[in-house]
């Protein structure tokens, strides 16, 4: 079909489709009066009237031998037309039955988008339009064969140990892992890098994730400010409201669902339906607290148990795996493979089997690790038991002939890879320790012995809780605190406490009575609020110096730019302790963590205070045995607490805690931690995939592209600082532009920036908003058709040259990764009068930037004299491009094959010695080998966009 412009005048009845509004479809003049022509659009419902000397229509126009619709939708060729005032048409159907067709029953809804079909109709867009296309796939191209795709959009640190297992894990086919690093060490960041890589390159659609209810909201704020993933959280007022509303199961409304562990727990027709909803992928934090025995199991555990066989992948977030003991570690891996998993006694078994490994693991490791296995026969043997005599021997060899202390370095490494690759489970279960992380800060413990007021409890933690609204001028922590913030006037200082109310209490006191700039934090907030408090106290220019938070307000957001952390009161719990200096304490702080605690002397608090520092040394360093403590001393500490002045008894309480936190600690470092440790990060590896994200980031690329996407679709934007933008819709927008909000947004493309400033919106080439922009400029029309004039001395004026862009297409599904073998490559042509490809000579930019738009009309007419040319001119251009699209379609299917022999042989072989190895993941991996061949051959050339350019002097 195609459509060209007439110089008739206008008449009812005639078609015309408007340049403004392309989607409207086809219109007709159903009325022309005193200068003025009114235009139906039968396929939208609207009207449009138009001045008759600037109306912005195209008149349509079919030629013999298009193909038509009529108003029953049935197709008809055009045989021959004549023009009435209106065209009348002669057609025939595929039976070679004929009949004439008034343009006035054409089909309204006919829609010209293909990038000839718009040219020839004279449908054009600015050379802009075109070029912006052009990049777009081009970026396209770029970021698919990119070995961090689906690793770049994430508002995190670049740090190895979670780049490692996130790219190690999130490539599997739904993987089922036991995510088991130290505290503080990003477990949550690594399960939302493993689930946005699912989601991005849809190898997942739905993901459910259950947590403990107070951990709702940190988990909420984690995927969506840090991977743009918006979870709805499933509450049972939600689901009644569901059920009563749509009629339907509440878990199938939402294809990302966050909830608390207890919905399930409490209402066993919620567990149901949330089982028959079914799920690519589950997600459950704190899984440590799942509990298991061979006679029985919680109802916690229960319920994970039936949604994990429910779901094909798995992320179980959990504390140190065996400090609960072996039947508690026993109890997740279960979850993860019920048959792998079957039985306890055999697993411990198991378990000592490895202790062997290890020893020789850590041998080999040593400095004199070559020299002791060159000349200890029993070391040989023990190696021998694990890989095989043969393979000694070689080993053995290889390293008499090494002579640098690197090369013998790497040879031991990679032998070392491949016993932890076939030994264990460190397929499954991944722990990183702060001791094998470097980058964390010191921590320094500051103690203020204060006066307990008379009259107030001192067995109470937080006995202003107790007092009535003037608390604050008795309580000698707040003329600690002024003269405190006295010495910080330049710093950041951040200050939890356990209550809400205090916070507010504070924050009110010091603001409006002290003249103290701050900002408070808590439960009862909006996400919006809480986004305009964190603004304001990491605005480092007229912000505030003191955030006050209560203790859930301040879970999920992270303040590493401050170095002073105030803990106006304790919690009683070892693990509340570790998140509140978790607030300061990451990966990225500058410098060390100050740790100011004031008490009150004799009282619950001064206890509290000693059993945590000199029982555990919480304080001062992150304590993995926090769970198993507390959950062991709990009543212990509660009698303390309740008689803070006899000494005695909270002296036998540290040494009995001091005691059992070194046995534990020591158990944790024996075994198979190290194993483990080398197994749950390679640092080449995690480096190389630093690299890559770093290369496909290209942070300065996105700025420069997105401001020109945001100019051509109307996007206000203003500079806000560097590489931040403030956006806003304008009222030259024809359509919602994606992910801005009516009332604007602030934007970053920086990534460190990004992470001091949660307030702004990371825009990364995965963000939502620049991913659906690229897919709208590449799926739709824009750019796809246009003419210019331009002046190139070195060619003839009056001639002109064809621009043509195809693409190799091959029809199927993101979640099959095709796009790494075979990404959507742009194949581009410029061809002159003779046939001549010039595109390897002037390149595209170059052309855009010397273009010169003329009227529509003006161009309409030149392109209705060359038609039949630019047809001709097309074909010959398609032929040279299937050349070249031969070639890329053969290397990608080598890059395929050579690809998937690898990992196939690989699992092959690592499955006759690690049961860990599902057979599924193997077949899975043979049919995904055999389908993606076949689609290979499917693949097509497709033309996706065209222009032409006409030369002049």
């Amino acid at each position: 079909m195609e459509k060209v412009l007439s110089d008739f005048q206008y008449a009812v009845g005639q078609r015309w489709v408007s340049n403004a509004e392309k989607e409207l479809g086809l219109g007709v003049v159903i009325e022309i009066q005193e200068r003025r022509l009114t235009v139906s659009y039968p396929a939208c419902g609207e009207l449009r009237t138009y001045s008759d000397r600037n109306a912005p229509l195209t008149r349509v126009r079919y030629e013999e031998g298009d193909f038509v619709f009529d108003m029953d939708d049935k197709r008809w060729k055009v045989i021959s037309l004549e023009e009435r005032g209106h065209i009348v048409y002669l057609v025939e159907d595929e039976d070679g039955n004929d009949q004439p067709l008034s343009e006035v029953e054409l089909n309204p809804f006919v829609h010209f988008s293909g990038p000839l079909e718009r040219l020839l109709a004279g449908n054009l867009d600015k050379p802009r339009h075109f070029q912006l296309r052009l990049d777009t796939l081009s970026h396209h191209q770029r970021l698919q064969s990119a070995g961090s795709n689906g690793l770049l959009g994430a508002r995190v640190d670049l740090l190895e140990h979670q780049l490692y297992i996130a790219n190690e894990v999130a490539n599997r086919y739904a993987p089922r892992v036991l995510l088991a690093d130290e505290v503080g060490l990003g477990k949550t960041i690594e399960a939302g890098l493993i689930l946005h890589h699912q989601l991005h390159n849809q190898r997942a659609e739905r993901v459910l994730i259950a947590v403990p209810d107070s951990l709702v909201h940190q988990w909420l704020v984690e995927m969506l400010r840090r991977f743009n993933l918006k979870f709805v959280v499933m509450s049972e007022q939600r689901a009644q409201d569901i059920e009563e509303s749509q009629g339907i199961n509440p878990f199938e409304s939402a294809q990302l669902v966050l909830c608390p562990l207890s919905l399930f727990v409490e209402n066993e027709l919620r567990l149901d339906q949330a089982c028959a909803a079914g799920w690519d992928m589950l997600c459950v934090d704190e899984a440590h607290h799942l509990e298991w025995s061979e006679e029985d199991a919680s109802e916690d555990y229960r319920a994970v148990e039936d949604l994990a066989s429910c779901s094909e992948g798995l992320l179980l977030l959990t504390a140190t795996p065996e400090q609960l003991g072996l039947e508690s570690h026993f109890a997740r891996l279960r979850l993860l493979d019920p048959d792998r998993y079957h039985n306890l006694a055999a697993f411990i078994e198991e378990e000592q089997r490895y202790r062997p490994i290890n020893d020789v693991i850590q041998t080999l490791l040593s400095d004199d690790g070559a020299d002791q296995l060159i000349a200890n026969t029993t070391i040989q043997a023990q190696l021998a038991e694990f890989v095989g005599a043969d393979v000694v021997a070689d080993l053995v060899k290889k390293l008499q002939t090494l002579n640098s202390e690197a090369e013998i370095q790497e040879c031991i490494f990679s032998h070392v890879r491949e016993l932890l690759d076939q030994h264990g489970t460190g397929r499954v279960l991944f722990r990183n320790t702060r001791s094998s992380v470097q980058g964390f800060p010191k921590r320094l413990l500051n103690t203020y012995a204060l006066e307990l007021p008379e009259g107030w409890s001192n067995t109470n933690l937080y006995p202003e809780t107790e007092q009535d609204s003037d608390w604050l001028e008795h309580d000698p922590r707040l003329p600690w605190l002024k003269e405190f913030l006295k010495t910080k006037k330049q710093e950041k200082v951040l200050l939890i406490t356990a209550n809400a109310n205090t916070a507010l209490d504070l924050e009110a006191y010091l603001r409006l009575r002290q003249g103290i700039r701050t900002s408070v934090f808590h439960e009862g907030m909006s996400l919006l609020e809480r986004d305009r408090s964190a603004a304001y106290f990491a605005d480092f220019e007229g912000g505030a110096q003191l955030l006050i938070c209560s203790e859930i307000g301040s879970e999920g957001r992270n303040f590493q730019f401050a170095h002073d952390l105030i803990l106006f009161d304790l919690p009683n719990n070892p693990d509340l302790l570790e998140q509140r200096i978790g607030r300061l304490d990451r990966i990225g702080q500058t410098q060390d963590v100050q740790i100011h605690v004031p008490y009150f002397e004799e009282s619950a608090g001064e206890a509290l205070w000693n059993w945590l520092h000199k029982g555990i040394n919480a304080f001062e360093s992150t304590c993995a045995t926090g769970a198993a403590i507390n959950e062991k001393f709990k009543s212990e500490l509660t009698e303390c607490l309740n008689n803070p002045q006899d000494h005695q008894l909270l002296d036998q309480l540290i040494d009995q805690t001091n005691a059992y936190n070194q046995s534990l600690s020591e158990e944790l470092q024996s075994g198979r931690d190290r194993l483990l440790e080398l197994n749950s990060c390679n640092s080449q590896v995690a480096l190389e995939t630093i690299a890559s994200i770093r290369e496909a980031s290209a942070e300065d690329q996105l700025q420069e592209y997105m401001l020109r996407v945001f100019d051509q679709f109307g996007v206000d934007h203003q500079d806000h600082s560097e590489q931040t933008l403030v956006l806003r819709p304008s009222e030259t927008m024809h359509s919602p532009f994606p992910e801005l909000p009516e009332d604007g947004i602030s934007v970053c493309f920086n990534r460190e920036k990004s992470l001091s400033r949660e307030e702004l919106s990371f825009l990364s080439w995965e963000h939502p908003m620049v991913t659906a922009a690229m897919d709208n400029i590449t799926s739709g029309e824009h750019g796809n058709a246009s003419f210019c004039t331009l002046k190139l001395p070195a060619l003839p004026a009056g001639t002109w040259l064809l621009e043509a862009n195809f693409v190799t297409h091959c029809p199927t599904s993101k979640s099959r990764q095709l796009s790494y073998y075979l990404p959507t490559t742009p194949i581009r042509l410029l061809l002159d009068q003779s046939g001549k490809d010039l595109s390897g000579v002037i390149a595209s930019q170059q052309l855009t930037q010397m273009a010169k738009t003329i009227p529509l009309k003006q161009a309409q007419n030149i392109i209705k004299h060359i038609r039949e040319d630019v047809r001709d001119r097309l074909e010959l251009g398609k032929t040279q491009a299937d050349k070249t699209a031969k070639n890329i379609m053969d290397a990608a299917r080598k890059k395929l094959e050579e690809s998937q022999a690898y990992e196939l042989g690989r699992l092959e072989a690592l499955a006759k010695v690690n049961p860990n190895i599902r057979q599924q993941e193997i077949e899975l991996l043979k049919t995904q080998n055999d389908e993606l061949k076949a689609i290979l051959d499917q693949a097509q050339l497709r033309l996706d966009a065209i222009r032409v350019l006409v030369l002049t002097e």
